[in-house]
């Protein structure tokens, strides 16, 4: 493997550790002990579930291919994934808020164990059965985690603020250490150890079952639907919030646009770097991309840490640094001509867009926790799961569509296209920070009239 890439890790490695080295108590949120307790307890299970996903994400494609299947039928398997999780994982995600975020959190478990079983077999339909499981699982990972945790973080009194410091962590260990780890733990099953491309969902679904284990035996139940409405009023109750407020409208449409460019890249950043079939170390490069995400939560944690500093201001800069780490493909296009011989090591261009594919990574470390803290900020608590998943609607249109389409269009276009939805992303989270200074500063004319109110309220007596 060429040095270029341990350059490249070792680099990020080192920003990591002096990162995190070289915090001080401006850098972290003062808590209590009862908090972190309860704060570690929750990432225990979080990185837990993390786990079971990033063991079984570098192996699907993978597996099915064993099996016989071409790139079109393992196509039309991610997209029934994708589409499950827009239409039944929307509805079973929704059922949080009205039979129990813990119960929903079990669901998960259970049909992502489902998921991983039906990987035994190389029959489409029992695989396309699989995919509808995982589908509907992945809704209620990133729902009715986050859900449960607001919910009992305000149950049990704890400061608004040390929701920053549980999201970070979160997606720092959950999103980063743990996918590195689950990456060579995947590695060592199906290459040192032989077991097959089946033995990471095996473990997977191990690591699933003992989460859930823990989340029978030490997680309370909390619901977001105190009056239990059924399932259609729900759904128009938090279709009524989404138009009735446009900071939530604006929140879901950045969450889509982000998240559909995150997914995209996903597809593209191998053709990317191997535009002529170079010999490039996938895992390699994952590790170095979650290691780079890892950075970014690392930042993320100590501008959250400062009340001062506002979200919606620094997400800002934030897309507009992704948009344009993801125009790089398009610029190196002009670069070099390919060469006549296929193979070889990375390019040039390859090299830059590592790097620039690196930035826009330490990005998503910085997304996740920043979106968490502004959903706990402006989505209400009792329609919070079944609003989240109508974010996701959207952002699993938009990733089918791509699917479908994949080899329609230029990569560069793709590339394009995503640098472009990222911009906008930073116009709307503009318009985002003028509505909530706004609305604050309302709030502030509204309290001072009424405490001066209060002081008159003597003199007139």
């Amino acid at each position: 493997m060429e040095s270029f890439y341990f350059v490249v890790f070792a680099c990020l490695a080192a920003l990591v550790v002096a990162m995190e080295l070289s915090k001080n108590s401006k850098d972290r949120i003062g808590t209590s002990s009862s908090f972190n307790s309860f704060m570690n307890s929750y990432i225990i299970v979080y990185s837990l579930m993390m786990a079971g996903d990033w063991l079984q994400g570098p192996y699907v494609y993978y597996l099915y291919s064993t099996y016989g299947f071409g790139k079109g039928e393992i196509g039309q398997l991610f997209i029934a994934g994708f589409g499950s999780s827009m239409l039944f994982g929307t509805l079973v995600g929704s059922l949080a808020d009205k039979q129990g975020r813990k119960r929903a959190c079990v669901t998960y478990c259970i049909t992502y164990m489902l998921s991983c079983v039906t990987k035994h077999s190389s029959e489409y339909k029992i695989l396309m059965l699989g995919r509808i499981f995982g589908g509907i699982a992945t809704s209620l990972l990133f729902s009715a985690f986050e859900s449960w945790l607001v919910a009992e973080h305000n149950k049990r009194g704890f400061d608004q603020q040390w929701l920053s410091e549980t999201f970070s962590k979160a997606i720092f260990l959950g999103n980063g250490l743990v996918a590195i780890i689950s990456g060579l733990f995947g590695n060592l099953l199906v290459d040192t150890l032989a077991l097959g491309p089946v033995a990471p969902f095996d473990a997977a679904a191990c690591f699933l079952a003992f989460g859930m284990v823990i989340i029978l035996a030490s997680w309370t139940e909390n619901y977001g639907d105190p009056e239990k409405k059924n399932l259609l009023a729900q759904f128009k109750g938090a279709a009524l919030a989404i138009a009735s407020d446009e900071r939530i409208a604006l929140l879901g449409a950045i969450q889509s646009l982000f998240e559909g460019s995150m997914y995209t890249f996903v597809f593209l950043w191998t053709p990317a770097l191997s535009p002529n079939d170079e010999e490039i170390p996938h895992g390699f490069i994952f590790a170095t991309f979650m290691l780079a995400s890892m950075l970014g939560s690392s930042f993320a944690s100590r501008l959250l840490a400062h009340s001062s500093l506002r979200v919606e201001s620094y997400m800002q800069i934030v897309f507009i640094i992704s948009s344009a780490s993801l125009l790089i493909p398009i610029l190196t296009n002009f670069l070099e001509t390919p060469p006549d011989v296929r193979g070889g090591g990375i390019s040039l261009s390859g090299s830059l867009q590592l790097i620039g594919f690196s930035t826009f990574e330490a990005c998503v470390g910085i997304f996740w926790p920043s979106i968490m803290k502004m959903r706990s900020q402006y989505i209400p608590e009792e329609a919070r799961s079944t609003i989240m998943n109508f974010f996701r609607i959207p952002l699993n249109v938009f990733v089918c569509v791509v699917l479908y389409n994949v080899d329609a269009f230029p990569i560069t276009i793709m590339f394009g296209m995503c640098s472009i939805f990222l911009f906008i992303a930073s116009v709307l989270q503009r318009r985002l920070e003028g509505i909530a200074e706004s609305q604050k500063s309302r709030s502030q004319d509204w309290t001072e009239i009424r405490e001066s109110d209060r002081e008159a309220e003597p003199l007139n007596v």
